[in-house]
């Protein structure tokens, strides 16, 4: 069972830890247990009440009449409020709840509703990338069950793969060639994926390595492929310094090719002398980019 401290609960449902405390207190919404040290922690049942609470609360109940009522009738709520598709947040809440129950019926039925009214796209780009964000969030924080993490991404890999082959055949004339990997000892794919489809979708041609790429193996690239674009992300995998390290022999060794990079572990990292290094902050400025070419 994964165990969550209040500043956990906060920054994944929106609610001030000073505002749970107060619920607790005055409503015994939730009950918090205690460590030997008499620290409180909560578990996977407290945080998916406290999403489904906040969720009413943001929608117009008030604390007292949600503290009045059962269980049933607040996930039926719930349920209600999101089929709106329009409420982003509360979308998000739903999906990560699916991540906390292992219910994939659940996941199909929200995520199919959202491709429908909003397209593949938006859905990505609006909800699937919060929903990460927060759950990247539990990953720093040593809170998430590695399990419930790997389940929801791939579900998420499941529907780009078959995104992505759905753009097979549409190569546009001027098509340029991108190669696509994760350093070694990068596993979060997602993004990258991501990122495979909006360059098919545009037309253009990709050579995916994936996931853990050791450096020297992307240099062999070189005599096989002459790709116009190298695109990677940096997310958890390597120290300040040997992302400038490995930055510097990317740019070096590959000094015909634009590179693209991407992620949080290089958003505030100086590129400036990298002539041929373009870095990306959000999947949105990836889509103008590739738009733009």
């Amino acid at each position: 069972m994964a165990i969550y401290s209040i500043r956990d609960l906060e920054k994944l449902s929106g609610v001030k830890a000073h505002t749970i405390r107060i619920w607790e207190k005055r409503y015994g919404i939730i009950n918090p247990k205690r460590t030997t040290t008499n620290i409180r922690y909560y578990s996977d049942d407290d945080l998916k009440k406290i999403l489904n609470i906040s969720i009413l609360n943001r929608n117009g109940y008030k604390i007292s009449k949600i503290a009045a009522l059962n269980e049933e009738f607040i996930v039926d709520q719930v349920v209600n409020i999101t089929k709106d598709v329009g409420n982003s947040n509360s979308q998000i809440e739903s999906l990560m709840m699916t991540m906390f129950e292992l219910d994939e019926n659940k996941f199909e039925r929200i995520l199919a509703r959202l491709i429908l009214q909003l397209g593949f796209e938006e859905t990505i780009i609006n909800v699937i990338y919060p929903l990460f964000e927060k759950i990247g969030y539990l990953w720093q924080a040593g809170s998430i069950n590695p399990l419930q993490e790997h389940f929801l991404s791939n579900l998420v890999r499941q529907k780009l793969i078959v995104a992505i082959d759905s753009q097979m055949g549409g190569e546009n004339p001027a098509a340029k060639l991108f190669t696509l990997y994760l350093p070694e000892g990068e596993m979060h794919e997602i993004g990258l994926l991501f990122f495979c489809y909006l360059i098919k979708k545009k037309g253009h041609k990709v050579i995916y390595f994936g996931q853990s790429v050791p450096f020297k193996d992307i240099l062999t690239t070189k005599k096989i492929y002459d790709s116009r674009y190298i695109v990677t992300l940096f997310s958890t995998s390597l120290t300040k310094l040997k992302i400038d390290n490995y930055l510097q022999n990317l740019s070096e060794n590959f000094a015909d090719q634009t590179i693209i990079i991407s992620g949080s572990q290089v958003k505030n990292t100086d590129i400036s002398k990298y002539p041929n290094i373009r870095k990306i902050n959000s999947v949105v400025d990836f889509r103008n980019f590739i738009n733009s070419i």
